[in-house]
């Protein structure tokens, strides 16, 4: 089963966070130049006012029904978006940031009990962050969106809808607008429109042939996902804003060593996806917690925000940085499950412009020995893995079991690649 976790009007849910008297009150969020309408509350909605609306045009409305305006600030609701993703990240096995205020989700061990699951995972995040969201559990990514549609919609899902019969996928394709469904643009609405396609449910009652002949292989793969069969992988997905990794660990960590060389091994394999993305980092955040089933044991989780110097795509940098973030939360004499690190933002390649203080010589030096570091890496395969050395074991010699002295016993699961102890240096490639 894949969630899909959406916030519930996103920006007005940031700016009530803090400003609780906005509740219960019409509410817009206006572009960077108060031109238009990008996010609007319930109550807003509810006076016919819709998202992308001029101000101008709508301005009586406004006046009249003391709507309260609000310009936009970016900055803040990136970070607001950073502390719900890192809260998912320390609930879930596997995350993947759709979008600033999207995420999938999804976990190893759960086979049933997805509406208990959904409700908590609404619950946590609003207590955590402040901001309200809706769950959908299905099959697939699609028919997760659609869930998730559904439980912002109906408030007696109490936040949370999961389809996991074929009789429950029916039910909400017939009462989902084509237009509706994730991966059917405008273009294709009206096509399927003109066809008398008016419902996602005479979508799937198309056959194969006529898929085929009407659309492209995304067509193809959202007529199949509708039908419970699971064809959207993380490659398929647009690029993605956020990128994070984290690890659950097999039994508690309770020394600042490990957890420091995780944070470098997690901070690693974001370089690599950075730069396999042609992409630089310009933010990011880290996360902690300790075993929420400990119900005996002190319970703690933390999460922050560092926004980096520089743009990069530098393994070191970025590990420099999370390390520093990780130092902040840290908190000694707790036993950590869980730990992460999230790429916040995100920029191409092309269009970085580096600081005045930046040295571009050092920038170059760098660059070639993250492509040396790549390119020997790709060449050792998958059964060894060429490593900065201030990742120390990291997370493979605590799968390997090779703690350091204070923590023995503990172990971490990791999808990573068992990696053999070669290690790199800056000084290796002389500027």
């Amino acid at each position: 089963m894949v969630g899909l976790i959406d916030c519930n009007n996103f920006f007005v849910s940031c700016e009530r966070v803090f400003r609780p008297e906005l509740n219960g009150r019409p509410v817009v969020v206006l572009s960077n130049n108060d031109g238009c309408m990008v996010a609007l509350s319930n109550e807003a909605k509810a006076l016919g006012l819709k998202r992308g609306d001029p101000l101008f045009k709508v301005a009586d409305i406004v006046k009249r029904a003391g709507v309260v305006t609000i310009s936009g600030n970016h900055r803040f609701y990136g970070d607001m978006s950073a502390r719900v993703m890192a809260t998912l990240a320390a609930i879930a096995d596997d995350i993947e940031v759709y979008s600033i205020d999207e995420a999938f989700i999804s976990f190893r061990n759960v086979t049933s009990d997805y509406d208990d699951l959904g409700r908590y995972i609404v619950k946590k995040v609003k207590r955590d962050t402040g901001i309200p969201v809706s769950v959908g559990f299905a099959p697939t990514k699609t028919l997760a969106k659609i869930a998730a549609r559904f439980a912002k919609k109906y408030p007696g899902y109490k936040g949370a809808c999961v389809i996991d019969t074929p009789e429950k996928a029916r039910k909400a394709l017939e009462l989902t607008e084509i237009g509706d469904v994730w991966g059917i643009g405008r273009r294709h609405r009206r096509r399927l429109e003109e066809h008398g396609i008016m419902t996602a449910a005479q979508f799937t009652d198309l056959s194969i042939e006529q898929i085929k002949g009407m659309f492209s292989i995304v067509g193809e793969r959202t007529w199949r996902e509708l039908h419970g069969q699971p064809c959207i992988a993380r490659e398929d997905m647009p690029e993605r804003k956020t990128i994070t990794s984290s690890r659950t660990f097999a039994r508690d960590v309770y020394d600042w060593e490990s957890i420091r060389q995780a944070t470098v091994a997690f901070a690693s394999i974001l370089g690599r996806k950075l730069r396999g993305q042609k992409c630089f980092a310009t933010e990011l955040s880290v996360f902690i917690m300790t075993n929420r089933y400990h119900e005996r044991e002190p319970q703690y989780f933390n999460t922050t925000v560092r926004r980096l110097a520089d743009a990069t795509d530098d393994t070191m940098a970025i590990a420099d940085e999370a390390v520093k973030a990780m130092k902040e939360i840290f908190r000694q004499g707790l036993g950590y499950k869980k730990a992460g690190v999230t790429i916040t933002k995100i920029v191409h390649r092309s269009g970085v412009i580096h600081s005045m203080f930046a040295d571009p010589r050092d920038i170059e030096r760098r660059g070639r020995l993250m492509k040396t570091l790549d390119t020997i890496n790709e060449n050792l395969g998958p059964s060894a893995r060429l490593r900065v050395a201030s990742e120390g074991g990291g997370l493979s010699d605590l799968v390997n079991g090779h703690p350091d002295k204070q923590n023995r016993e503990n172990r971490v699961v990791t999808d990573e690649p068992k990696e053999q102890k070669i290690v790199i240096s800056p000084r290796i490639i002389s500027g």
